[in-house]
C-alpha cells in the first residue's frame, strides 16, 4: 500500500486501477452495494499500482538454477569468554547502563500477529501466559521496561507495531489495563502496511465481493512503518538513538540489557543481533551467518546438510548460531534504509488461495503473498556484532497451540527457571507443577536474575492456587 497520496474522486479511483492493468478488479462493480464501492475504492486508492508492477515482476524471475551462495559462520560473542571478552563484557554492561539512563535507548515491539493459532481470539499479545498470574504477553513486556526505569533511571519511551487486524484491539487492550503501569504518552502505536496477494500473472487477488486480499508485508515492514507513522521523527524529538527490538511471543526477551547494548554501541554496530546455540544440527531455525560475505540469517531450508551438520574441532556446530529476532538498530540507519522506499528485498510466498474470481464466485487460485524480513536489514549495515546468549534466560517462544514452541512449553521453562532460583535462595516450593517444575512466577519487578532474586531475601510468596508468585 502506498505512503500516501492526495485524495481522489471514485471515478478517478476506477480510472488509475483500469490504467495500471487491474480491471479485472471492477468486473463486478455495478453488482456491489454503494457501501462495498466505497469500501473498494477506499482500497484502490491506497494501492501502490507502481510497487505492484515491481512484485509481479519478480513471479516470472527464474528460481533456482543460479550459483550457490558461499556461507560462513559468523563471528561471535559467546557466551565461553576469554578473560579478556571478560573485562570487555565488563566495560560494555557499564555503557549499557549509561545509554540507558541517559535515555538514548527506544523499545520496539512487533505485535502484528493474532492468537488464532493458539485457540484465542485477540491479539498475540493479549493471550495471558503467566503460569502462576495469568499475566498477559504484553504485561511482561511492561514490567520489564517499568523496572528498567527503576533500575536506571529513564522514562521508556515504547513503540508497539500492528497489523490493520488487530490496531484497534490491542489499543483496546492497553487502555483496559490502565497502559501496563506505564502512562498513555509513553506509548506509541503504528501498524504495518499491507500488501495486495497476486495470482502467478500478476493480476490483483479479491477475498471477498468489494474486498482486496490482502497481507501484511512482513516484520521488516516495521522499519518502514516507523518512518510512515511519524515514529522516527518522534524517536528523534525524544533523543534516541538506539532502539531495541523484539517480538511479542518470547516473553523471556530483555528489552533493556545492558550488556547487548553496550556492546552495541562500543562497537559502533548499527544493527545487533542475539544468537542461541542450536540444540542439534535439526533444529528448524534459521542461523546468523555470512552470506557471500555479508551478515544475514541463513533460512533453515537454505543450509545444506554438509554445512547444518559440520562441526568444529571442539564438536559444536560451525552453523549453530540460531537467531532469536532480538535486534538493536540505529536510528541513523533506520532512517537510511527507508529514506527512499523500505531498502529490502522482497521473498515471495506461493501457495493456493481461496479467493473471488472475476465473475464474482468462489475459486481456489495458485498466488502470491510478498514481504520484507527485519534480518535482511544485516546485510546493509556497515557494522553489525552478534551475541550469543543462554537459551534458558532469553528465549521460549509461543507460536503454536501445543508442543514445543507452544503456551505450555514456556510457561514449562518460566517455571523452571523461576523455581530455580527460588530453590537457590532455600525458599519453599509449592506443591503445583508445569511440565514436571514447581508452578513459581516471578514477576520482572521483583528480579530478572538469579542475582537480583536473592536480593530479595525479606519477599514472601503469594500463594496463588497450587503456585506461587514473587510480585510487588
Amino acid at each position: 500500500m502506498s505512503q500516501s497520496s492526495p485524495p481522489l474522486s471514485q471515478s478517478a479511483v476506477l480510472e488509475r486501477t483500469r490504467a495500471a492493468g487491474q480491471g479485472h478488479l471492477l468486473s463486478t462493480w455495478d453488482t456491489l452495494s454503494p457501501a462495498d464501492q466505497r469500501h473498494l475504492a477506499a482500497e484502490l486508492a491506497a494501492v501502490d499500482f507502481a510497487l505492484v508492477q515491481e512484485l509481479a515482476a519478480l513471479l516470472s524471475r527464474p528460481s533456482g538454477g543460479g550459483s550457490l551462495p558461499a556461507l560462513e559462520p559468523p563471528e561471535l560473542f559467546p557466551l565461553e569468554r576469554s578473560a579478556q571478552q571478560r573485562q570487555r563484557a565488563a566495560e560494555a554492561i557499564e555503557i549499557g547502563r549509561r545509554r540507558l539512563s541517559e535515555g538514548r535507548i527506544g523499545f520496539l515491539l512487533v505485535a502484528g500477529g493474532q492468537a488464532s493459532r493458539l485457540g484465542y481470539e485477540g491479539p498475540k499479545g493479549a493471550f495471558p501466559i503467566g503460569p502462576v498470574s495469568g499475566r498477559l504477553l504484553f504485561d511482561f513486556f511492561a514490567r520489564r521496561l517499568l523496572a528498567a526505569q527503576a533500575r536506571h533511571g529513564f522514562r521508556a519511551s515504547w513503540y508497539v507495531m500492528t497489523s490493520p487486524g488487530n490496531h484497534a484491539e490491542t489499543q483496546a487492550c492497553f487502555e483496559r489495563n490502565a497502559w501496563f503501569g506505564l502512562a498513555k504518552d509513553q506509548v506509541f502505536f503504528f501498524s504495518q502496511a499491507m500488501l495486495p496477494a497476486l495470482d502467478l500473472q500478476g493480476r490483483i487477488l479479491l477475498s471477498a465481493p468489494g474486498r482486496l486480499f490482502l497481507a501484511p508485508n512482513g516484520h521488516g515492514g516495521v522499519l518502514d512503518g516507523l518512518r510512515r507513522s511519524g515514529a522516527l521523527a518522534h524517536l528523534r524529538e525524544r533523543g534516541i538513538e538506539t532502539l531495541s527490538y523484539f517480538q511479542v511471543d518470547n516473553p523471556l526477551a530483555p528489552p533493556a540489557d545492558p550488556l547487548f547494548l553496550g556492546l552495541h554501541h562500543a562497537e559502533r554496530s548499527e544493527m545487533s543481533t542475539k544468537v542461541v546455540s542450536k540444540r542439534d544440527a535439526g533444529e528448524k531455525v534459521g542461523v546468523i551467518g555470512r552470506i557471500d560475505g555479508q551478515v544475514g540469517c541463513i533460512e533453515y531450508s537454505d543450509l545444506p546438510a554438509a554445512l547444518r551438520d559440520a562441526r568444529d574441532d571442539s564438536g559444536r556446530l560451525l552453523f549453530r548460531a540460531g537467531n532469536l529476532a532480538i535486534h538493536a538498530l540505529e536510528v541513523g540507519f533506520i532512517e537510511r534504509l527507508t529514506h527512499s522506499g523500505l531498502d529490502l528485498p522482497w521473498h515471495v510466498a506461493k501457495k493456493r488461495m481461496k479467493v473471488v474470481g472475476p465473475n464474482g464466485q468462489p475459486a481456489e487460485v495458485e498466488g502470491a503473498k510478498f514481504e520484507t524480513f527485519v534480518f535482511d536489514a544485516l546485510g546493509k549495515a556497515q557494522r553489525s556484532l552478534t551475541l550469543e546468549v543462554e537459551r534458558e534466560l532469553e528465549f521460549s517462544p509461543v507460536k503454536n497451540k501445543d508442543g514445543e514452541d507452544s503456551p505450555a512449553s514456556c510457561q514449562r521453562d518460566l517455571c523452571r527457571l523461576h523455581a530455580g532460583w527460588a530453590q537457590r535462595t532455600g525458599r519453599a516450593l509449592p506443591t503445583g507443577r508445569v511440565g514436571g517444575f514447581p508452578r513459581v512466577e516471578i514477576d520482572p519487578l521483583v528480579a530478572e536474575s538469579a542475582e537480583e532474586f536473592a536480593r530479595a531475601s525479606d519477599l514472601a510468596p503469594r500463594q496463588v492456587g497450587d503456585g506461587h508468585l514473587y510480585t510487588r
